[in-house]
């Protein structure tokens, strides 16, 4: 399971999926992979059959020159907002912040939907489902509020599905797919870890875990479920500093990843091997 964390949880989760490879433990050949947000990326990624040390190379070279992202003051004040008015309930947050993420984008104030698919495809060199592999993408219904779960049998090409899924609202226009319009997956959970409820064991990389409101943390989601649940340790909060949006940051949240990966390597291996 892959949890959200805009750019820099992409290159951590990369690194951290690289350095316990090296150690023996290749997760990529997962029986199913979940991925929300930067989870959905990678998760894309690896069962698509890029390699990790392909992968890993990408997130440690030079980023081409765009317009620097941020989930500024506005775009906070704007989550704690609709958080308040949801009082709770996390379909009215979806729906509250969705259609202020609809606002946003209608007033220019987001990335086109053309500039936010051109980003997509460039992080994923392969653009069709797995047919062999279980990929579950999530997002966040805009109308309902509530969780949708993306996979190759919905007819939906990655691409939309992925787009939909690291929909930052206010950050990035809500993603358009058969007529109904979708947020980020995190607008619910930053991990959405209760999707694998029918798994026997699950290890959750999650670079942000948090419980505000009525979310859930991965560990509280899996409840009774083996699993392992990893977040940044503080070399690598270190590394991926204030804006998980700022790709300057990724050769160094990837390299923090992978020198994490020594330390959740042996719990991992138990979960893993069991």
């Amino acid at each position: 399971m892959l949890g959200g964390g805009g750019i820099t949880g992409i290159a951590w989760e990369t690194g951290l999926l690289l350095g316990l490879q090296d150690l023996g433990i290749d997760v990529t050949t997962a029986d199913a992979v979940i991925g929300t947000s930067a989870g959905s990326v990678v998760g894309a990624q690896i069962t698509t059959g890029i390699t990790l040390e392909d992968l890993f190379a990408y997130q440690v070279s030079t980023p081409k020159p765009a317009p620097l992202a941020t989930i500024g003051p506005g775009v906070l004040a704007g989550f704690a907002w609709s958080m308040v008015r949801a009082r709770g309930d996390l379909d009215r947050f979806g729906r509250l912040v969705g259609q202020w993420s609809v606002r946003r984008a209608a007033a220019g104030k987001t990335p086109t939907l053309e500039e936010r698919f051109a980003a997509i495809r460039e992080r994923l060199p392969i653009q069709e489902w797995a047919g062999d592999r279980r990929l579950i993408v999530t997002a966040v219904d805009v109308t309902s509020g509530s969780l949708r779960i993306f996979g190759d049998a919905d007819g939906i090409s990655l691409v939309e599905a992925v787009a939909a899924s690291c929909a930052v609202p206010g950050v990035y226009p809500p993603v358009p797919i058969a007529g109904r319009l979708y947020i980020d997956g995190g607008a619910r959970s930053g991990s959405n870890a209760d999707v694998v409820s029918d798994c026997d064991r699950v290890l959750a990389f999650t670079p942000v875990d948090r419980a505000i409101g009525r979310m859930r943390t991965a560990g509280q989601l899996l409840g009774s479920i083996p699993h392992l649940a990893v977040s940044p340790d503080a070399d690598s909060v270190a590394a991926i500093g204030k804006n998980v949006l700022d790709p300057a940051r990724r050769a160094a949240s990837a390299r923090a990843g992978r020198a994490q990966a020594a330390v959740v390597a042996p719990l991992a291996r138990e979960i893993w091997s069991s």
